[in-house]
């Protein structure tokens, strides 16, 4: 590589366009540059579609850890819920009758769930799943190239 008298090296203009490394660029025709349009246009949509793909997998991932998370708490709760209304309804026959304390347990224990049900579908809202990236670049590459057409 060439380089200066005090040795630091000498970079070469390579211009714009499909690789060219000579100083001297020849005008490039618009069937050319409609040509690299197109060319860059194919690219960037095929990435931008590569980028769909990898965020929604891991947006699916997200989702289906959360749900193996809710559904695997739910079985290890199951047991201890169980003998702690026990207890509690053990804990109320002594001021009511049996089936009123059972059934009020079970009317308290039927909100708890009804209120985590709806807990678990909120963290799973469509909006929690969008992908955020793909959006953003798509927005800036119509853009970009709103700018090379117009230029």
């Amino acid at each position: 590589m060439p380089s200066t008298p005090e040795g630091r090296p000498v970079l070469r203009d390579v211009g714009v366009g499909a690789g060219t490394s000579s100083p001297q660029q020849e005008p490039r025709s618009i069937g050319e540059l409609l040509r690299d349009l197109a060319n860059d246009t194919t690219r960037l949509v095929r990435d931008e579609i590569a980028l769909a793909r990898t965020e929604a997998t891991e947006k699916a991932k997200q989702a289906g850890l959360a749900v193996a998370m809710m559904a695997a708490g739910a079985v290890l709760a199951i047991p201890a819920v169980l003998f702690v209304l026990q207890a509690v309804v053990d804990l109320l026959s002594n001021f009511m009758r049996d089936w009123l304390a059972g059934l009020l347990v079970g009317l308290v224990l039927a909100i708890a769930a009804f209120l985590l049900v709806k807990a678990g579908q909120g963290k799973l809202s469509a909006g929690s799943l969008t992908p955020e990236r793909t959006a953003q670049n798509l927005k800036r590459d119509a853009s970009l190239v709103q700018e090379k057409v117009s230029s």
